[in-house]
Formats: structure tokens, sequence, C-alpha cells
């Protein structure tokens, strides 16, 4: 088996892949297995549900287990290999248990020119931890993760996926000392952060009432709308939902002169859409469908 390394030490590996997730964790409890089948039940297709009802099993046992495996497969009706194919594609899904809190440095291009790879190295050496590895004191599980949407603040980390933005090297140790410390730390658009396990019961779709808590937008986003009103700019009007758009002239409110009719711009966007769509669709057609397919007409 080939084993990594850490960029630039060559001498620290990777955490080697768990094939087995671990027995040792406590069992689900009834009450757990009641809140699957109520996931399950939120959807037409239950087995729409497995992915919160392994986020769910990950906010009780620490990671996926083979019992919550065999308890998801159980209840969508599905085999042990279908969950676990699932369970091992997404790597929000963790084999082995994890620290208090996951901590994760985005290491994509943006972030990493703007210092991401050199935070996530300090805080290896701080942790003495390697990529997706527990601290000895089972506080702190570091990944480096991929873009997290939220380029216009690199470097960007999250604690329990909740986004720290412009970190450095030193502004993420002295994250991650005060969640060590169990100090409250302020996520900068989101909650005060809680838990891994407790961000996974909300994955899974159970609320913990702090959706409100925190700003939900920073300078970098509302810059554009700041921009647009003070320039006047406006989207286009939102069709209404219950009209078939057309490019008909209509009638237009009375302003006391003129015909009193003008072309609807909506319809005309709509029908500038369905023109073009269509426009589209026939330069897609290769000659042999032009001519041998035909029409329903």
């Amino acid at each position: 088996m080939t084993t990594s390394h850490l960029p630039g030490d060559p001498g620290r590996p990777l955490a080697e892949p768990v094939d087995a997730p671990p027995t040792d964790a406590p069992p689900l409890p009834e009450t757990t297995l009641a809140e699957l089948r109520e996931l399950a039940g939120r959807y037409p297709q239950p087995r729409s549900a497995l992915l919160p009802m392994l986020h769910l099993v990950q906010s009780v046992q620490g990671c996926v287990t083979s019992e919550g495996i065999g308890a998801c497969a159980d209840l969508l009706g599905l085999s042990a290999a279908e969950v676990s194919g699932v369970a091992t594609f997404y790597t929000m899904y963790k084999r082995r248990p994890m620290g208090t809190h996951h901590v994760g440095v985005c290491t994509n291009t943006l972030c990493a020119v703007m210092g991401g790879d050199e935070i996530f190295q300090r805080l290896c050496a701080h942790l003495d931890v390697g990529n997706d590895e527990t601290s000895a004191d089972g506080a702190i599980s570091l990944e480096h993760i991929e873009c997290n949407a939220a380029c216009d603040y690199a470097p960007v980390m999250t604690v329990n996926w909740e986004l720290f933005d412009g970190q450095t090297p030193d502004s993420a140790i002295e994250v991650v000392d005060r969640l060590r410390r169990g100090e409250p730390v302020q996520a900068t658009r989101g909650a005060t952060i809680t838990s891994w396990r407790e961000a996974e019961r909300v994955l899974a779709g159970f609320e913990d009432g702090l959706v409100d808590e925190g700003p939900a937008a920073g300078e970098a986003t509302l810059a554009g709308l700041r921009i647009a009103a003070e320039r006047g700019w406006q989207a286009p009007p939102f069709p209404d939902a219950d009209r078939t758009p057309t490019a008909e002239p209509v009638e237009a409110p009375s302003t006391g002169s003129g015909t009193g009719t003008e072309t609807d711009p909506r319809g005309a966007a709509a029908q500038a859409d369905t023109a073009r769509a269509q426009s589209e669709t026939e330069v897609a057609e290769s000659p042999a469908d032009v001519e041998g397919g035909g029409s329903d007409d």
C-alpha cells in the first residue's frame, strides 16, 4: 500500500486508511432508532433519507459504525454494501472516531496560495497530528478539505463546518487553542461553536436553535449588493407563477395618453428564452435525427 505524506514534511505520513469501523462505539439507543425511522418517513422514497441518517449515526457514535450501517440498511431495505458504498464515497462520513471538534483547512487552489497550505502545516505541527488524525487529548480532528465556496474570504478554515474567514497561521492556532480550553468560540459568519457531534445532528435535520445566531453575511458578500443599490441596479422582474408567458401586446395601465398598449417585457423575455433553448436543441441534433427522426406531429 502506498503511503502519502504531508506537504513539505516527508517524514510524517498521512493517516492510514481504516478498512473497518471500530466496534467499541456506544450502541445506538432506541431513541436514535426512532429518529432514524422518522427521517426515513420524511421522504417519498425512504432511501432518500440515507445521507441524513448517516449524519445522525455519527452524532451518536462518533463515526459511521457497522451497527449504524446495518440499522440504516434494515430501515431502508438496502444492503449493507449499498450503505457502505455511500458512507465511503463522501468524505464527511468518518470511519474512525472523531475528536470533540473537526477542524478543516481549505487547501484548494485559491486558499492554498493565500496561505491555506501554511495554516495546515502549522496546525499539524502544533497539534502533532497528520491529515485526518486526532490530537492526543481527543479535542481536535484535523483535515485538509476542498473548496468551501468562500473564495472571497480566503484562506478559509472550518470548525464543525462553520466558517472562519481570512485566517492566518496564528489566528488558526488561537482558535484551536481556545477550543481545547473549552472557551466560547464564535464563527465568522455563523453560530457559536458547539461540538462536531452536535453539528452532525443538525446536518441530520434536527435543529439546535442556533440557526439565526451570528452574522449570515460578510463584507465581501454584501459589497455587490451595496454597489447595486448605489447605482440603482435591479434584477429583472420574475414572471407571475400563474401567468402563461406571452409576447403578445397587453393592456398597460392608463397614463392619460397614448394607445395604452405595449409589449410585456416579461413575456418577451420568456419567449426569447424558449427560442434560444429550441435553437440550441436543433444545433445539437445530428443530421440523422433531423432527416429520419421526424416528430410526433
